[in-house]
């Protein structure tokens, strides 16, 4: 099954992919690995901005990371031709905007984690880090990056 059949089967639609706001591409394609740069969350066309722990839920964070990896699969597809490129995520780098005291990173960056796993399967199991942060870029509440292995066109 194709990626893109596996997203439709998901109920999955990958949004526009986002053109940078600074001075970076959104993927770097070397050495069989695909570089996605950090993704914001983006929910219903609006940046989800906020703190978790402090105006933002456990489940708006999870919505968060589920928004910011799909952004991830949009990069990929814009930059890679297919989807059906990719031959496993190696690695996702998961910020929460977050207070001191909130320590439920790992659950919020479980959004983007477990999107992929079911997008992918066992290719889409990865190493993984979730760290909260005292801000992020617009005021959003969660970035994920990504490190993803291609295959040649």
């Amino acid at each position: 099954m194709s990626i893109e059949a596996k997203l439709a089967e998901l109920g999955l639609t990958l949004p526009e992919a986002a053109a940078p706001v600074a001075a970076y591409v959104p993927v770097v394609v070397a050495g069989g690995l695909a570089h996605v740069s950090g993704q914001v969350s983006i929910v219903g066309g609006q940046l989800l901005k906020g703190r978790l722990g402090e105006d933002l839920t456990l489940e708006q964070g999870v919505e968060g990371a589920q928004a910011c990896a799909l952004m991830i699969l949009a990069q990929l597809k814009a930059a890679l031709g297919s989807l059906d490129r990719v031959e496993r995520v190696v690695k996702l780098g998961a910020f929460v905007n977050s207070t001191a005291a909130f320590t439920d990173q790992p659950k919020v960056a479980n959004g983007a984690s477990e999107l992929m796993v079911a997008v992918f399967g066992e290719a889409g199991k990865h190493a993984r880090s979730a760290v909260g942060v005292p801000s992020l870029p617009l005021g959003v509440a969660v970035e994920v990056d990504a490190i993803v292995a291609v295959r040649a066109d």
